[in-house]
């Protein structure tokens, strides 16, 4: 049988959904109709793509990797039969915080010169794989090697660590600090991006009170009204400068390693040129 984009959108619903009968509520058919073209559809793949053993839908490993194609296919199209879309099919580049730093603007720059043609958008996503897992980027900065099927990463660079406190603490005023410095104050951690962990800290030596936020706003809210201090990696002091807080090298933390990582098979032709160019970038500002 010849698969269409119904097929395709289909399935993306009831991925994104959960469950049939919203899925197919949104799309405007009937549970049957929608269930028969997800038959179809894994039919045509040889392949179980959901498991619907539960009342709650979720997709098998198979299902996984194709919603990554099929999200990719059905955005491309889109964009393709838009008439207001003149541009040619954007190069989606996610990240989770801070980008490359002091890095990005330099990036951005000589992208637009060497690929007019090709517009780069950068995406801050407050998810771990800044949204690479569910298709929503092509490529994507992160300071946490993934393990999401079909994605490749390479290391990029690494970052030096540095504290967080606010301007009226009275850390405020040291060049260097270090890990115990912070851990007899109550210490903000970004649990669901972040690269800090207790585990940073010696055993033994870990800060006795967490504050957990979801994301770098929160993150940096805390740490000015005083109320915990941070770790962080160097790209935020670039990306984040803020009168209310100090950026404090600490002297016994390891660095931080950045990585690019990218679906494969890719979901643009211009990932390799971005990589190429990232690599260049950083090379030539050490």
């Amino acid at each position: 049988m010849t698969i269409e984009l119904r097929h395709l959108r289909g399935f993306a619903a009831i991925a994104e959904e959960g469950n049939l009968t919203r899925a197919a509520a949104r799309l405007h058919l009937t549970q049957p109709a929608l269930t028969r073209t997800l038959q179809q559809l894994e039919a045509h793949l040889g392949t179980r793509l959901v498991d619907r053993s539960t009342h709650h839908l979720m997709l098998t490993p198979a299902g996984h990797a194709f919603r990554r194609k099929a999200v990719a296919a059905l955005a491309a199209v889109d964009h393709a039969l838009d008439p207001s879309q003149s541009r040619a099919l954007p190069l989606r580049f996610g990240h989770a915080w801070s980008a490359l730093g002091a890095h990005t603007t330099t990036l951005l720059r000589r992208w637009k010169r060497a690929h007019p043609e090709t517009p780069l958008e950068l995406l801050r996503l407050d998810e771990r794989t800044a949204g690479l897992d569910r298709g929503a980027v092509d490529i994507a900065v992160v300071r946490i090697v993934t393990d999401v099927p079909g994605v490749r990463s390479v290391r990029l660079t690494t970052e030096a660590r540095m504290a967080v406190v606010a301007d009226n603490s009275p850390l405020a005023g040291r060049s260097t600090l270090s890990l115990a410095d912070l851990a007899v104050r109550p210490v903000a951690l970004n649990t669901a991006t972040g690269s800090t962990t207790l585990g940073l800290w010696p055993l033994g030596e870990a800060p006795s009170q967490i504050v957990p936020v979801k994301n770098t706003d929160d993150w940096l809210a805390i740490i000015t009204a005083g109320d915990a201090v941070g770790v962080t990696a160097a790209a935020t002091s670039a990306m984040h400068p803020n009168p209310a807080v100090r950026y404090i090298p600490l002297t016994d933390a390891p660095p931080v390693e950045v990585f690019l990582a990218w679906h494969e098979p890719l979901t643009h032709p211009a990932v390799p040129d971005l990589i190429a160019l990232a690599h260049e970038v950083v090379t030539q500002a050490v």
